[in-house]
């Protein structure tokens, strides 16, 4: 029996793929990243690690001060676990208040994760709450004035978190941000986007707005529009399209300042899942086409490596797969690198601080279960 969070999924538009990234809290962190070059000889192998106590598929993944990774939610689920690095282990740790699949989760600077909104049996979630690592536990911390699932959260570099769109209880798009500041755990409006969406993408830029770009809308559409936050006007603003029309893509934002926008779908045009990837350049406000990925995908994950350049795994393609490619920021191009140990989507990719990936979770394939296995990707140097 699939999982509320697979129905919702498959029956429309449904996963803004949450790309596990590095935060960028500073101008000078971004500035010094992006003189750092990319290896063109990196691949990647997998192997099994531990397994997690409790199969779920769309969980959210964060990494922790102390270098455990917490996995929260997915599949209508409550519960939480916590990754170990050192004994490739995973332990439960305190449940959700709130079981969430459709949320966001976010590392606050003060070391807590944030946990906001997302779908469950009852329909969507206006709850948002903060996992203490010292504690291992979990509060309540304000509520959102719209229930929302499908949306984006993005740490600003105040420290404060902004969630934008998503869809509301009746599956319809929203157009309102709203922004939570830790140090009262209170949430406020903050304007409106020019267009609702759900299934977005957003990052963080270095000189601290945040991009939004794609999605759908209520209808199913896609969309190209992409759009500025500035936080310090609390507006919103145009900034160019994409080149394609995409729901579900990935999104990261690359040491070069430039962001890497791949995959996704696009049915309204007739594209299906699609193969191709574009960069937005936040000097020009302008959208170019880079190299396509091997094979169409969506519900993969995409994360920024310690050398620049960008690993994704899994997802859909003509149906769930293992692969691995890793996108050179300095080529343009990607490369197919060794594949999962299994086929996997809506799962979870968290750069650890040894420099590996621990893959967690998801749906795969036949029949898209969800799986409790989860694998770690270290580096090979050819």
């Amino acid at each position: 029996m699939k999982t509320l969070h697979c129905l919702i999924a498959w029956l429309r538009p449904a996963f803004s793929n949450m790309v596990n990234r590095i935060a960028i809290p500073s101008l000078v962190a971004a500035a010094a990243l992006a003189l750092v070059q990319p290896c063109a000889g990196l691949s990647f192998q997998f192997r099994e690690t531990g397994s997690l106590a409790v199969a779920r598929d769309g969980a959210r993944a964060v990494l922790l001060p102390n270098g455990k990774v917490l996995v929260a939610g997915g599949s209508d689920l409550a519960d939480a676990e916590l990754y170990d690095p050192a004994s490739g282990t995973w332990s439960t740790t305190g449940s959700l208040i709130v079981p969430a699949a459709a949320h966001t989760a976010t590392l606050l600077l003060n070391g807590k994760a944030l946990v906001v909104g997302g779908f469950n049996s009852n329909g969507a979630l206006n709850t948002a709450q903060l996992y203490d690592p010292q504690t291992g536990t979990w509060s309540i911390t304000g509520s959102l004035a719209k229930a929302r699932g499908f949306h984006t959260a993005t740490l600003l570099t105040d420290g404060k978190v902004l969630v934008a769109a998503g869809f509301n209880n009746n599956f319809e798009d929203i157009g309102s941000a709203e922004l939570y500041d830790p140090s009262a755990g209170t949430w406020t409006t903050v304007g409106r986007l020019v267009r609702g969406r759900a299934n977005h993408v957003a990052t963080l830029l270095p000189d601290g707005k945040v991009l939004v770009a794609g999605g759908n809308t209520s209808t199913g559409k896609e969309l190209a529009s992409a759009e500025l936050y500035d936080p310090a006007s609390a507006t919103w603003s145009d900034t160019g399209d994409l080149t394609t029309e995409r729901t579900r893509p990935s999104m990261t934002l690359l040491l070069n300042g430039l962001v890497l926008v791949a995959g996704g779908q696009n049915f309204t045009s007739g594209g299906g899942t699609l193969a191709s990837a574009e960069l937005y350049d936040p000097a020009s406000g302008t959208w170019s086409s880079t190299g396509s990925l091997p094979l169409p995908l969506w519900g993969h994950t995409a994360t920024l490596l310690p050398n620049g350049a960008v690993l994704v795994t899994g997802g859909i393609s003509s149906m769930i797969v293992a692969d691995a490619e890793i996108y050179n920021p300095r080529l343009g191009t990607w490369k197919s690198t060794s594949s999962l140990t299994i086929p996997r989507f809506l799962h979870t990719a968290t750069l650890l601080r040894n420099g590996k990936v621990v893959i967690a979770a998801g749906d795969t394939f036949p029949g898209g279960n969800a799986v409790a296995s989860a694998e770690l990707g270290g580096r090979v140097r050819q």
